[in-house]
């Protein structure tokens, strides 16, 4: 069985002003979200901005929601890292606090082959007894991209390991993934613009930004196509592109805290090198926004 279906949220860090995770905004988040539907909370993943916590920090966030959450939905812990020894480390250290899985992003700056990724990948999920997820994008990667190949073998050979969050954008890869993998590989789409062309091709769900400030349309989006709505599904995904496409104008996740602190949500600051949002791409963003009805 899945971790989950439908929309997971990857969900924002909030920080105060001086740069510090603003826990009593992170718990209004994790209520918002679990009041509009959405299925599952991936806390400290890109969008969360993993990279720039301490590994005390990482941990402690992911300490926080899994206690907020109190089994309501699943919550997936981003234990990524270029160092397969700190995933390793953050990985055991999610599970004793009672994460439902851990989402394992592709070894970014070593550009390892395919052996490599195999090696690394299993040996985090050996040291765990938790479901993990893959994380292909080559896009923060170095354009190190899991194959099809490894995909499968990986899903297959390793108890644990269940499936891919794919935000390589390519539809092609994606179908020669699913047509290797028969019911192998739990397939999650890691791009807000191709929710509904992944679900088309077997995927459970999506890992999103858009649910941050949309999660009862990201979730009916998944719902709809579930529940035989195809149509339904279709014409929201294709509501939301605009949006979409401002959600992603700057590096993710400036735009969508930007979103977020629009709505009066204080996602707060991004931490450094992250910066504001230029002020066209935050007018574009705040028209799209207006546009969609969230603002």
């Amino acid at each position: 069985m899945a971790i989950f279906k439908g929309a997971g949220v990857a969900i924002v860090t909030p920080f105060h002003e001086d740069g510090s995770v603003n826990y009593e905004q992170f718990g209004k988040n994790i209520e918002y979200q679990i009041a509009n539907g959405t299925d599952a909370i991936i806390v400290c993943g890109t969008t969360g901005e993993a990279s720039t916590l301490t590994h005390e920090e990482h941990l402690e966030v992911i300490r926080y929601c899994k206690e907020k959450v109190a089994k309501r939905i699943p919550v997936i812990a981003g234990t990524g890292s270029n160092c397969t020894q700190t995933a390793i480390y953050l990985s055991k250290e999610a599970e004793k606090i009672g994460v439902d899985g851990i989402l394992v992003v592709t070894p970014y700056y070593n550009k390892a082959t395919q052996k490599g990724l195999k090696e690394h990948f299993t040996m985090i999920a050996d040291a765990v007894s938790i479901p993990m997820i893959l994380y292909n994008i080559p896009g923060r990667t170095g354009g190190v991209n899991i194959l099809p190949e490894t995909i499968v073998a990986l899903c297959r050979e390793v108890k644990n390991i269940v499936g891919v969050k794919d935000a390589t954008g390519n539809i092609s890869q994606v179908a020669k993934l699913m047509a290797l993998a028969g019911e192998d590989v739990d397939l999650y789409s890691g791009n807000d613009d191709q929710i509904v062309p992944l679900l088309s091709l077997g995927g459970k769900g999506v890992i999103s930004v858009l649910s941050n400030v949309a999660p009862k349309q990201t979730h009916d989006m998944c719902q709809k196509f579930f529940d035989g709505d195809v149509e339904g599904s279709r014409k929201l995904q294709l509501e939301a592109i605009d949006l979409i496409a401002a959600l992603f104008c700057e590096v993710n996740p400036i735009p969508v805290k930007k979103a977020m602190n629009l709505q009066g949500q204080n996602a707060g600051v991004m931490r450094r090198p992250l910066t504001e949002m230029e002020p066209e791409n935050a007018a574009r963003l705040e028209k799209a926004m207006k546009a969609y009805g969230i603002l």
